[in-house]
């Protein structure tokens, strides 16, 4: 009796049991690649056994929920298989069926890497977006990486683990094969196995090992790929700390009403609306900023960089204005370009350039084509990318990027872009058709070169093409020098602002989430005459750039920049604003706050001393206060709430 009940035990579960050496192969390389981010990330504090195991106990769990779903081909093969067909069939079938898959759990395991390389994170929202830049995407791999080994190693990977499964592959095929029902039973009950382990497993449980990369390392990248494709919009009002609106709007008109400089006229929609009045006689310069692909402080031997990769910045610091306290607000060049034209807090999940419904907004772009400028925005790539060409020509820009420019006249191109100093001349040559007609310019800039694969034309820099991001440093600098020795012997030049600022760091990596440092970018006005030299060292955000700017040509006009004028708005305290992803953060008055889903936040001081909870609260309800009003000024437009006209659109 007892041999009769295990055989018919046998057969129900025989056909379920293909997928038994998959899912142990599975959890195999998930833990192996875990254990590989943790060496590769470097970071040696994590290799205490109580951090490290409970990330590795926790990671577990979301590879045993990822497992069960990657199996399910196997299950499906072992129910919709005829008991009348042979086992040597099924067992070669399942054999090919699991070295695909084994295949595909490799392949994403070396993408893990390359994803960690680039952004210190398991798949994200970012992964998410790469999916509909493929040509950007794909090429830039190609370009970056040397394709034969690294496919030739997942193959070798995936064969090894083949012939490791074979085995026990075979011995679930021959078994005896059990009844339609009793294998309808089994996939029915596996599925909702996997379901269950789905609903069970919460991507919060890895947010309780505090530390970031701890939290990163927990995770499982094909789980926290489909958590972004589901969660990627997050509503603030929702899952974020919030105050009372009446409260979020005083805290908001106290932190500006100080300044001399303003007249406030608040609205339900938008407390902190006011005119700005001029401090002087307006000048009306040309204005050409130049937002600079990934250029940390960290390149920057004036900032206590590497030396000697940015002579030209250094010497146009010199000679113009340098802000020694920038940050820019995010990690990715949608975040920076977000921050710079619309002076408005990075609010979590997408960027407000990548969101729908992002036209008609309270713009740089839109002041300055109200008092006259012409805007212009000129990328060295497509700017179908990231959005932009919808972003800028939906607020007034007129979009130019690479198609703008003749074959004959690109030096060096790859998969992001021209060279930059290709793109500067395409600049030049814009500016000057419309400086012609006596047109006041405002254009806005995207470089390209400074990205993997890091390659621009030989014999510009002493560092080889494709060498590495410090060749790719250097020959941005190269080329901005060029730029403005060019720009001399045109007739606009003396008329003309230039702006240098970089649109995020090259790695946001830290032991916190929003690490300070890694957001630390520099920034120079430099106009030969109408600027005379100074080092700015008043802690300034990307958000406090378009009102600083405006600033400079003494313009007025009325403002709807969550940002201030770092040179004439002394009285309006220095505040900065990070993002990365689902956390958001704020630095004031000494503090630095955290705000996070679930309503989790977090204040720490600044310079590391005793908790003061009077500061503390009045940080966190003026961090709460920006990013609120920021995230209700965005979604309550959605939502087809009016808003009064301004100059520029409205936010």
């Amino acid at each position: 009796m007892p041999e009769a009940i295990a055989a018919r035990s046998s057969r129900i579960t025989a056909r379920p049991a293909l997928v038994a050496p998959l899912f142990a192969a599975f959890l195999a390389v998930s833990t192996l690649t875990r254990l590989g981010l943790l060496v590769f990330n470097a970071d040696t504090s994590l290799y205490e056994p109580l951090r490290m195991v409970p990330a590795l106990l926790l990671g577990l769990g979301y590879d045993m929920a990822v497992a069960l779903w990657w199996g399910l081909p196997l299950v499906l093969l072992g129910w919709l298989w005829p008991r009348t067909r042979g086992h040597g069939a099924l067992r070669w079938a399942a054999l090919a069926l699991t070295a695909l898959l084994l295949g595909g759990a490799v392949f994403i395991s070396v993408a893990e890497f390359v994803f960690w390389n680039e952004f210190a994170s398991r798949f994200n929202f970012i992964a998410v977006d790469y999916l509909i830049y493929t040509r950007e995407v794909v090429g830039n791999i190609r370009e970056s990486y040397a394709l034969g080994p690294l496919f030739g190693g997942i193959g070798v990977a995936t064969l090894g683990l083949a012939l490791a499964v074979a085995r026990p592959l075979r011995r679930a095929a021959v078994a005896p094969a059990p009844r339609p029902a009793a294998r309808t039973l089994a996939a029915a009950l596996y599925v909702g196995a996997a379901a269950a382990a789905t609903a069970t497993i919460g991507s919060g449980w890895k947010e309780r090992l505090e530390q970031p990369q701890l939290v990163q390392l927990a995770g499982n990248g094909v789980w926290e790929f489909f958590h972004a494709l589901r969660f990627n919009q997050i509503d603030f009002q929702r899952f974020y700390a919030t105050l009372p609106p009446e409260q979020a709007a005083a805290a908001l008109q106290r932190h500006f009403a100080a300044s001399p400089h303003y007249r406030m006229m608040p609205s339900a929609d938008m407390p902190i609306r006011r005119e700005v009045l001029a401090s002087g006689p307006r000048r009306d310069l040309n204005v050409v900023l130049v937002s600079i692909e990934s250029l940390g402080a960290e390149f920057v031997e004036s900032l206590g960089g590497a030396k000697g990769l940015t002579p030209n910045l250094e010497r146009l610091g010199r000679e113009g204005l340098f802000f020694s306290q920038m940050y820019a607000t995010g990690t990715r060049t949608v975040r920076g370009l977000e921050a710079l034209t619309l002076s408005v807090p990075p609010t979590p999940g997408h960027a407000i350039p990548m969101r729908p419904d992002n036209g008609g907004l309270f713009t740089l772009g839109g002041v300055l084509n109200s008092l006259g400028w012409e805007p212009l925005y000129l990328y060295g790539g497509y700017s179908y990318f990231d959005n932009m060409a919808t972003f800028f020509g939906g607020n007034g820009y007129t979009v130019i990027d690479r198609t703008a420019i003749d074959k004959a006249d690109i030096h060096h191109e790859n998969i992001w872009g021209v060279a930059d100093e290709d793109l500067f001349d395409l600049a030049l040559r814009e500016i000057d058709a419309r400086a012609v007609g006596g047109r006041k310019v405002f254009a806005h800039v995207m470089t390209t070169s400074n990205h993997r694969p890091f390659t621009y034309p030989e014999g510009r820099i002493d560092i080889p093409s494709g060498s590495g991001r410090a060749g790719a440093v250097k020959y941005t600098d190269h080329a901005i020098g060029q730029f403005v020795e060019k720009a001399r012997s045109h007739p606009w030049f003396s008329n003309t602002l230039f702006v240098f600022v970089a649109d995020h760091t090259s790695i946001a990596r830290g032991r916190s989430d929003l690490p300070m440092e890694r957001f630390h970018i520099p920034m120079v006005v430099w106009a030969p005459g109408p600027v005379a030299p100074a080092q700015v060292d008043a802690l300034a955000s990307q958000i406090d750039v378009a009102p600083t700017l405006l600033g400079l040509l003494n313009l007025n006009y009325v403002s709807e920049f969550f940002g201030r004028d770092v040179l004439h708005d002394t009285d309006v305290p220095p505040t900065l604003f990070m993002a990365n992803y689902q956390t958001v953060g704020f630095v004031g008055g000494g503090e630095q706050v955290e705000l996070r889903p679930r309503r989790a936040t977090r204040v720490t001081p600044l310079d590391g001393g005793e908790h003061d909870p009077r500061l503390e609260q009045a940080a966190l309800e003026e961090g709460i206060a920006f990013y609120q009003a920021a995230a209700e000024r965005f979604s309550s437009r959605r939502k087809g709430s009016p808003t009064p006209a301004q100059p520029g659109g409205h936010f």
